[in-house]
């Protein structure tokens, strides 16, 4: 099994919504190196979902239900992928951006070195400490 973070602006997508919908397709992706990390993904892997420009937070963890497949959102004649998601828990408490770059554990995780990108992969160590900060197992 892999991990991943996913990120979406809580206006946008936040893991309440998610947890009321029970499963949502992690569509709309337009970078390339995210679109690859999606068609990374596996059945049964796990993300952090972290709430990007408000709150700045990982705040739970979903699984992904569908391996990648097409993005039907995608502009006609364009290669994008998306895969479906559905929520695993909420982290007891969220593990803030702040916080994650003042830890020596995590201050090379790709959320903090490639912080354009919106699916990157996570590291078990990197996992290992985020659930420990928020107080969280599994």
């Amino acid at each position: 099994m892999s991990w991943w973070l996913i990120k979406s602006e809580p206006h946008v997508y936040a893991f309440t919504q998610l947890v009321k919908e029970g499963v949502t397709s992690w569509q709309g992706v337009r970078n390339y190196e995210a679109r690859n990390n999606l068609r990374a993904m596996k059945k049964g892997d796990l993300a952090l979902y972290y709430h990007s420009n408000e709150g700045k937070e990982i705040v739970g963890i979903a699984r992904v239900k569908r391996a990648a497949y097409a993005d039907a959102t995608a502009p006609k004649g364009e290669d994008w992928a998306t895969v479906d998601v559905e929520p695993v828990k909420a982290l007891t408490t969220p593990v803030t951006l702040a916080t994650i770059k003042k830890s020596a554990k995590l201050k090379t995780m790709a959320l903090v070195k490639k912080s354009r990108i919106s699916v990157v992969p996570v590291t078990d160590a990197e996992l290992r400490e985020v659930l420990k900060l928020g107080n969280t197992g599994l």
